[in-house]
């Protein structure tokens, strides 16, 4: 049985703008060798923001890690997503808007240098680790564009 879902960019209907520059941002990815510029869709339900994530994925040929903003509760729980990463994979994270503002914090270091600032210990006795990281891509969904802190809208 076949798919009702696009599994190519050609197939996707709708939002031509985008389609364009995710088109030309695939590409440029591909001729580079390189992980994909991170990505922020915003809109109502319905418009195809998880099936282009979807479909990214499948045109440059990587995986696709699935998340939700509310069920990244803690930076523990972020830096499990982020170490199990393979070379430019990407996390897809839904309802990015949702997103508690410490694991905010240590996702703009991640996206910017590809590393996870750790803190071992507390008070005096605490210190930074930092783990490098795969480079990936993130691509953010949220129907709540407002509510996206100006560090991940930019």
């Amino acid at each position: 049985m076949k798919s009702i879902r696009p599994q190519s960019i050609d197939e996707f209907v709708g939002q031509e703008k985008v389609v364009q520059s995710i088109k030309i941002a695939i590409q440029s990815s591909k001729s580079r060798n390189d992980h994909l510029d991170h990505i922020l869709f915003y809109g109502p339900p319905g418009l195809g923001k998880t099936t282009l994530a979807k479909i990214i994925a499948l045109e440059l040929n990587v995986s696709l890690k699935y998340a939700t903003g509310p069920s990244i509760e803690k930076v523990s729980n972020l830096a499990g997503i982020l170490i199990n990463l393979s070379p430019n994979d990407i996390l897809f994270i839904d309802e990015i808007h949702r997103l508690p503002k410490p694991v905010e914090e240590v996702l703009y270091s991640a996206m910017e240098d590809f590393k996870l600032p750790i803190i071992t210990g507390s008070k005096r006795s605490a210190h930074t680790i930092t783990l490098n990281l795969q480079p990936f891509t993130l691509i953010g969904a949220t129907t709540r564009f407002g509510l996206i802190s100006p560090p991940l809208r930019d």
